[in-house]
């Protein structure tokens, strides 16, 4: 249970410190490349065994680790994209609805057990994540433009899903840190390759700040990814079970912080949508 609060707690850091980012006038695609390299570098100093490539590309997971950082940043992107032009709202709903698809991943690859209670409870954790993340009225009902938000949903859970594979058939667990760290990498290399085609189309220029800003959101975000296989890999509970409680409480937390630190407006709806979620984490685990 303990990796479930630390993987929740990084999570609310992250958004406290993307959340900063509009405030600073932070480049959000220059700070998230640079980001990534300090997540490789901190996945470097908490690795077990030395990061040798030659070896690394001989491991089983090594492909599914390509994949995942071309996701992560990927599906970042796409999540920008859509806070742009459908609303953050839109955005945080169809990220965090997505948890749906490992779930049922869970159920069918591993035979998981869904008993009418959890069932109840996904179902209201569901509801719960879309009253608790809505806050801009109207902002998906008049979405016009479904294609990003339909990308985050489906990249999302395909995250969530890669993560849970990877970590229970191809992972052993001296191995996380160098996982994470590779991963990492992965995306690092990606977002360079944007920024260059930036550089190169728009003569942008890398910012100083911008670089400061991705050193800070790197560190909590190797956290972030390293207790969430850690959580996965304690099996305490199914996977089903810990990502209903892993996105309705990130949402829950993330909703608290934005109303103590930013003194965000709670309406009814988002009230609703806390206790629900509540009563969705004891239905999942009772």
């Amino acid at each position: 249970m303990i990796y479930i609060v630390l993987s929740v707690l990084f999570n609310a850091v992250l958004f406290v410190i993307l959340k900063l980012f509009s405030r600073f006038n932070i480049n959000t695609l220059q700070a998230l490349v640079v980001n990534y390299f300090t997540a490789f570098t901190m996945g470097l100093l908490f690795t077990e065994t030395a990061f040798d490539y030659n070896q690394i590309i001989h491991k089983t997971w090594y492909t599914g680790s390509v994949l995942l950082g071309i996701l992560f940043i990927s599906v970042f992107y796409a999540t920008a994209l859509t806070s742009q032009r459908n609303g953050l709202s839109v955005a945080s709903v169809a990220s965090k609805m997505s948890v749906i698809i490992p779930i049922c991943f869970g159920v069918i690859l591993y035979n998981e057990h869904l008993g009418i209670a959890k069932i109840i409870g996904i179902l209201m954790a569901l509801v719960a994540v879309y009253f608790t993340s809505k806050k801009e009225e109207g902002a998906v009902a008049d979405s016009k433009n479904l294609l990003y938000p339909t990308l985050v949903f489906f990249g999302a859970g395909a995250i969530d899903t890669s993560i849970k594979i990877l970590q229970n058939d191809y992972l052993p667990e001296n191995e996380i840190s160098l996982f994470s760290s590779h991963t990492f990498l992965m995306a690092f290399m990606v977002g360079i390759i944007i920024i260059g085609i930036n550089i190169v189309k728009d003569k942008t220029k890398m910012n100083g700040k911008n670089i400061v800003a991705g050193v800070i959101l790197g560190i909590p975000n190797y956290f972030s990814l390293y207790y969430l296989i850690k959580m996965l890999d304690s099996e305490v509970f199914e996977s089903s079970t810990i990502f209903t409680i892993h996105n309705v409480a990130i949402v829950m937390v993330s909703t608290l912080v934005g109303i103590l630190l930013f003194k965000e407006r709670i309406s009814m709806r988002n009230a609703i949508g806390i206790a629900m979620a509540l009563v969705a984490i004891f239905l999942v685990t009772s």
